[in-house]
C-alpha cells in the first residue's frame, strides 16, 4: 500500500480491538486482543504492539500517519487515561506515551465517546455539521459536544458528560457514586432497572415477565417490535427522561443535530420518536423544531475504530 493510512484502536474493559483505515473511512485491516488479560500497563502494551504488527506489515510504516485511540476516561489534552473504573489498570496511566514509545508513531489519545463524535463529523452522519452532539446509549451515556467544527475539551480535557447530569433528584444511585444521572435512566442498562421496578410493583401483561430477573435491553427492544404495551410504555418513559436533558443540552449549545450511538439506539424510533417528543416540549419558542435527531450512520460493529482513526486526521 502507498496511501495514507490511521491506525486506530479501541480500548475497552473487556477486550481491545483496532484496525487500519483510510482517509475516507474504509476499514482495511481489523483485528483485536484481550484487555483484562494484561494486569500490567507494559504488559498490555506489549501484547498492543505485537497485535499491530501485521497491519504495520500490510500498511508499511512508512504509510501510517499515526495512531488514534479511543478509551475510557481518556484525555485529549495530556495522552493520560485517568481513573478508569471498568480498566484493570488503576491511577493514571500516561498511554499515549507509553504506545508512542513501543510503536514509534505519533498518538493521539480521547474519551470513547470524543471519539465517536469526530468518527461521525468525517465519516458518518455529521460530515459537513459544524455544530451536533453525539450521544451513546450503552451500557452507560457518554456524548461528545461539537460545536463551530470542533470538539468540545474544556479546560482540563473532561467536558461534555451529558451521562451524567442529575435528571432526578435523589434518584438512581450511579457508578460514579452520585444519585439520579441521566446514564442510570437513560442507558440500556437504565431502561432495564426501569424494566425491574415496573415488573415488581405492577401486574400488567408481558412477555418479560417470563425473563424476570434476566431481562435485558434488547428483550425489551423485540417484545416493543411486537406491540407489548409494557415495553412501549418503557421506551416512552425512557425517551421522555432523555428528551427533557437534551432539552438542556440544546439550550447551551444549539445544535444542528443530536446523534444516538450505541446498543440502545439501535431501537431507532422506539426511543428517538419519544425522546424528540419530550424534548420539543422542554425547548424555549427560539430552539423548537430546530434539531435533528438521528440515528448514528457509522457501521456499529467497527464505529469505535473508525472513531479513533479519525483523531489522527
Amino acid at each position: 500500500m502507498t496511501k495514507p493510512l490511521a491506525l486506530g484502536i479501541d480500548i475497552g474493559g473487556t477486550n481491545t480491538t483496532f484496525g487500519l483505515v483510510d482517509r475516507e473511512g474504509k476499514l482495511l485491516y481489523k483485528s483485536g486482543i484481550s484487555t483484562t488479560a494484561h494486569e500490567k500497563i507494559e504488559d498490555y502494551v506489549l501484547a498492543l504492539r505485537e497485535g499491530l504488527q501485521p497491519a504495520i506489515a500490510l500498511a508499511g510504516i512508512d504509510n501510517i500517519v499515526g495512531i488514534g485511540v479511543g478509551a475510557p476516561n481518556g484525555n485529549y489534552f495530556t495522552g493520560e487515561i485517568a481513573f478508569a473504573p471498568n480498566l484493570p489498570w488503576k491511577g493514571v496511566i500516561p498511554l499515549a506515551h507509553l504506545i508512542t514509545e513501543a510503536m514509534g508513531l505519533k498518538v493521539t489519545l480521547t474519551n470513547d465517546a470524543n471519539a465517536a463524535a469526530i468518527g461521525e463529523m468525517m465519516y458518518g452522519r455529521a460530515k459537513g455539521m459544524k455544530d451536533f452532539i453525539q450521544v451513546t446509549l450503552g451500557t452507560g451515556v457518554g456524548s461528545g459536544f461539537v460545536a463551530n467544527g470542533q470538539l468540545i475539551y474544556g479546560h482540563d480535557g473532561f467536558a461534555g458528560e451529558l451521562g451524567h447530569i442529575t435528571v432526578v433528584r435523589n434518584g438512581r444511585k450511579c457508578g460514579c457514586g452520585r444519585f439520579g444521572c441521566l446514564e442510570t435512566y437513560a442507558s440500556a442498562t437504565g431502561i432495564v432497572r426501569s424494566a425491574e421496578e415496573l415488573l415488581a410493583g405492577t401486574d400488567d401483561p408481558t412477555p418479560l415477565r417470563t425473563l424476570q430477573g434476566k431481562v435485558t435491553a434488547r428483550d425489551i427492544h423485540l417484545a416493543a417490535d411486537g406491540g407489548d404495551l409494557f415495553s412501549l410504555a418503557l421506551f416512552e418513559y425512557t425517551g421522555m427522561i432523555l428528551g427533557e436533558a437534551l432539552a438542556t443540552a440544546v439550550a447551551i449549545t444549539s445544535p444542528e443535530a443530536i446523534i444516538f450511538f450505541g446498543g440502545l439506539a439501535s431501537a431507532g424510533n422506539l426511543i428517538i420518536e419519544p425522546a424528540k417528543k419530550h424534548m420539543e416540549a422542554n425547548l424555549l419558542p427560539i430552539f423548537q423544531n430546530k434539531v435533528g435527531l438521528y440515528q448514528s450512520a457509522l457501521d456499529g460493529s467497527n464505529a469505535a475504530i473508525l472513531g479513533a482513526s479519525a483523531l489522527v486526521w
